[in-house]
């Protein structure tokens, strides 16, 4: 494993946490919360659609990502998966506020797994909504692995299912998550996200060697963090996720929640036998500062 010795300088930006894909993401949970508008605290992770920045149609590449300039080790590995990270929660962001947004790449490690190498780029954002603490900080880690190889689609799973209404439902001591075709193209929009596994099924199974449409890594993690808004009243300091195997568009998910201590809980969004079970993406969660 080697680390980049050369971190990036931090870039600052004011942005608004634009009220409109911000209630684009509250008509898409559909949850039965009260609908979000201009001056209300902002919930857990919703920056992720606040914030979202458009990337100009000329700077768009074969995959939908923005076309990366870089000469660095994650260069030549095409592929590229949201792998986790974490939020601090240190005071409340107001949905149509503007705040300054500090951003950083705070290393670049090369490391080998099962699969072969992959790069893995940490990144750190920080939200200043008045003087000069943040109001949240948060890191990233983004995978970038090489091409993988075709596999033939599972035609089920490429049809991606009926519509599913709203995508979380309670279920016995925790909740549903379902998935269609038609979520997947809404939550893209709403976070400005044009990487084509979400929406080209023709791309994901020939060109990225998936069965069926890829559920996003940030949704499942919302999805968690909903869980925790529904759930609990107070509300969280820290969340720290992961995600750990992809979740495909129509595959039926269930999420579980554990207490591990007096202020955190655990949460896990699974599919699968129960006794057996797939995890594609985990959620630690603290409502005081550990």
């Amino acid at each position: 494993m080697t680390a980049d010795p050369r971190p990036a300088p931090a870039g600052a930006s004011e942005q608004l946490l634009d009220p409109a894909p911000v209630r684009a993401l509250s008509s898409l949970f559909d949850d039965g919360l009260a609908e979000v508008r201009d001056g209300d605290v902002l919930p857990p992770l919703w920056h992720w659609a606040a914030l979202a920045r458009w990337t100009s149609s000329s700077r768009i590449g074969t995959d939908g990502h923005p076309v990366r300039d870089d000469d660095g080790p994650a260069a030549g590995l095409p592929r590229r998966m949201f792998a986790g990270g974490e939020v601090q929660l240190r005071a409340p962001l107001r949905v149509g506020t503007t705040v300054r947004r500090e951003n950083e790449v705070l290393a670049v490690n090369e490391k080998n797994g099962r699969s072969g190498a992959f790069v893995v780029v940490t990144t750190e954002t920080r939200l200043f909504a008045d003087g000069e603490t943040p109001a949240l900080v948060e890191r990233q880690d983004i995978v970038y692995r090489p091409a993988a190889e075709v596999r033939a689609p599972d035609t089920q799973l490429a049809q991606g299912g009926p519509p599913v209404g709203s995508p979380l439902r309670r279920e016995n001591e925790g909740w549903a998550f379902d998935s269609d075709p038609s979520l997947l193209m809404r939550f893209s929009a709403a976070t400005a996200n044009a990487h084509r596994i979400h929406y080209d099924w023709p791309y994901a199974a020939a060109v990225e060697g998936y069965p069926g449409l890829v559920v996003h890594g940030p949704l499942m993690t919302m999805s968690l963090a909903e869980a925790v808004r529904l759930d609990f009243a107070d509300r969280p300091v820290r969340l720290r996720h992961r995600n750990v195997a992809p979740l495909f568009c129509g595959q039926p998910a269930y999420i579980s929640c554990t207490r591990t201590g007096s202020e955190s809980v655990a949460l896990a969004m699974q599919s699968g036998p129960r006794d057996r079970p797939t995890t594609h993406t985990t959620l630690a969660v603290d409502f005081i500062e550990p």
